[in-house]
Formats: C-alpha cells, sequence, structure tokens
C-alpha cells in the first residue's frame, strides 16, 4: 500500500483508467460478436452495415482515447471489414 499522497493519487488514476479502457475493449468485443451474429444469421444488407458502422466507429473512439494501439485499431477494422464482405450476398 502506497504512503504517498501522489502515489495513492497516481493508483486511484491508474485504476479508474483501466476501468475505462476495460469497458471499451468489452463494447468492442460485444459489437464484433453482433456483426458476427448478423452475418451467418444473413441479416439484410442495412442491418449488417448499421452494425459494421457501430463498430468502427467504436474502435476508432477507442484508439482516440488510447485504449487502443492504433494498429490493433486498424488489424480490428480490417477484421470486421473482411467479415462483413465475406457475406454471400455481395
Amino acid at each position: 500500500m502506497a504512503n504517498i499522497k501522489s502515489q495513492i493519487k497516481r493508483n486511484n488514476r491508474s485504476e479508474r483508467e483501466r476501468v475505462e479502457n476495460r469497458q471499451y475493449t468489452s463494447a468492442i468485443k460485444t459489437y464484433f460478436r453482433r456483426l458476427e451474429t448478423a452475418v451467418t444469421e444473413g441479416k439484410d444488407e442495412a442491418e449488417l452495415t448499421a452494425e459494421h458502422r457501430k463498430l468502427v466507429s467504436l474502435i476508432d473512439k477507442a484508439v482516440k482515447r488510447g485504449a487502443l494501439h492504433a494498429n490493433t485499431g486498424a488489424r480490428k477494422k480490417a477484421r470486421a471489414e473482411r467479415l462483413l464482405r465475406s457475406t454471400p450476398t455481395a
């Protein structure tokens, strides 16, 4: 346990930032699963693009906030795009 006041504040801040980062990464995983299920269930094009747009927006926000590294965000967006393009409706 920290005795120094500034270290106690830093620990609190680190914990708060860790929770924020976990919220972003968890939401990204959730929306990726939603996109996967929409693709496998054969949803219509409008619904697929809406799910994809929401996922990409969330990834961009996470990268901007520093919750994800830029290359990780790009990799996740490319993976989502590849999944979206794998639909047989194209």
